[in-house]
């Protein structure tokens, strides 16, 4: 994913043109999910299935739901990234 792309991740709604239909609906997947699972609806299902299968709804659930386990899991325990030196910087970017 390319630093454009996360950035437009920030306001979506005026970059969803950055996004394929099955981003879109990944990402909406994922917000929903994070926010409110409950909230998950028949329009929602139906833009997954519009462009996932069965099993690839699943993959993409347990992955949301996984990154949403670490997210709770360090803010409770308070948990932060260790701190970048240059040398991680540099691997993060490419350079090493």
């Amino acid at each position: 994913m390319t630093e454009e792309l996360l950035d437009a991740l920030y306001h979506i709604d005026m970059h969803s043109h950055l996004f394929t239909g099955s981003e879109l609906a990944a990402l909406r997947f994922a917000e929903i999910m994070t926010t409110g699972a409950r909230d998950v609806d028949e329009s929602l299902w139906d833009e997954l299935q519009a462009h996932f299968d069965d099993g690839e709804i699943v993959e993409i659930a347990t992955v949301i739901g996984l990154f949403n386990f670490f997210n709770r899991y360090a803010d409770a325990l308070q948990l932060n990234p260790p701190p970048q030196t240059s040398d991680t910087k540099e691997q993060a970017h490419g350079n090493k």
